[in-house]
């Protein structure tokens, strides 16, 4: 999601995914049909960039950001060490504004979110949907359970290697500066990948996206694009660290509150702060710029800020290990090593990371 939160996207692959609906019980064919059938249809839609080049009935502004992606994607591999593959060498436009659709919930009176475990791959904080009206269904048991809820439209995501992923109409705008960061998240989730932890995953390809942003405008940017990104990105630690800030009192007033009660009356006080707070970021430091009103429209809940977590919480970790790797492919050995750990000795070395 540009400008605001992206969320999870890993997929299983297709080829598994009626045997993961055996094994996962009766109760899941449906969602993994669901999944096949997304799945396939992204696959047909894709076509080689060289043949909408190619087709007059391309539009040229659209033949100039698959050029322009297809010089993003040599440097990822040239210069990123990047898996050197098919994907982001075709191009699908699914007539719609987003690939899939994820649900994220927590507790009432907790950030720690929901995981939903899937054979093989291993649990996952949010459970993905092709069809907005599947994610808003579950959402809404979700919600009769008690559970706070938020729906994310997400623009891409990543089936670790085993397909080729395309480039896609719900991202191929963006600026440049962003469409690199996309791209450069997405390859990075084909290089490593930790089963069932999500925050060690996202914190990885976030990392490798903002130091693969910074080393590409160094290489390919102009003074406008860099000063552009410089700007979005600077908004972007901004709302970042507000939400931090929240998730943090958030988890005081749940932790310290003596009831129940009390922690539903901190928990409404402390959302209306963070209202109160963006607001008065948005008209002051960013001078009335509005792109992350969306985000703030929403009722926001527990949910929508552990959503967050999982995108930022281990990436100080991961550029401490990157600015002592040395290089790309052995800094891509460091976090397989932490990858192939026991979980819970990982997030020991991530904390000695982040610390350091």
């Amino acid at each position: 999601m540009r400008g605001s939160v992206r969320a999870g996207r890993i997929a299983a692959p297709l080829v598994l995914l009626a045997t993961l609906a055996v094994l996962a019980g009766c109760s899941s064919v449906a969602y993994y049909g669901q999944a096949a059938y997304g799945q396939l249809s992204l696959l047909a839609a894709a076509r080689p960039i060289d043949d909408w080049l190619r087709d007059p009935a391309t539009p040229e502004a659209l033949k100039q950001r698959l050029r322009r992606a297809q010089a993003i994607r040599a440097f990822a591999s040239r210069e990123l060490a990047l898996p050197d593959n098919r994907s982001y060498t075709r191009y699908a436009d699914l007539r719609r504004p987003a690939v899939v659709w994820n649900v994220y919930a927590a507790p009432e009176l907790s950030l720690d979110l929901r995981s939903w475990c899937y054979p093989i791959f291993g649990c996952a904080t949010y459970r993905g949907y092709f069809k907005q009206e599947s994610a808003n269904e579950t959402a809404a048991e979700l919600r009769a359970q008690g559970y706070d809820v938020a729906v994310t439209d997400v623009p891409a995501y990543s089936t670790l290697g085993w397909f080729s992923d395309p480039l896609l109409n719900t991202f191929i705008d963006w600026p440049d500066a962003e469409l690199a960061r996309l791209i450069f998240h997405e390859l990075a989730h084909q290089v490593v990948y930790a089963r069932g932890d999500t925050a060690f995953n996202e914190g990885f390809a976030t990392a490798v996206e903002r130091e693969g942003v910074r080393r590409w405008l160094a290489h390919e940017g102009d003074d406008s694009t860099r000063a552009n990104y410089a700007r979005i990105d600077a908004r972007r630690e901004d709302f970042v660290a507000l939400l931090f800030r929240y998730r943090r009192r958030l988890a005081a007033n749940y932790a310290g509150a003596t009831s129940d009660d009390e922690r539903r009356a901190g928990k409404r006080e402390l959302f209306g702060a963070l209202q109160s707070e963006y607001r008065e970021l948005r008209d002051t430091r960013w001078d009335q710029w509005r792109g992350y009103d969306k985000f703030f429209a929403q009722d926001l809940n527990n949910a929508h800020l552990g959503a967050v977590a999982a995108y930022n919480d281990w990436v100080p970790a991961f550029a401490a290990l990157l600015a002592r790797s040395g290089d790309w492919p052995g800094f891509y050995r460091e976090v397989q090593r932490l990858a192939d750990l026991p979980p819970e000795e990982r997030a020991a070395q991530l904390r000695a990371l982040t610390a350091s």
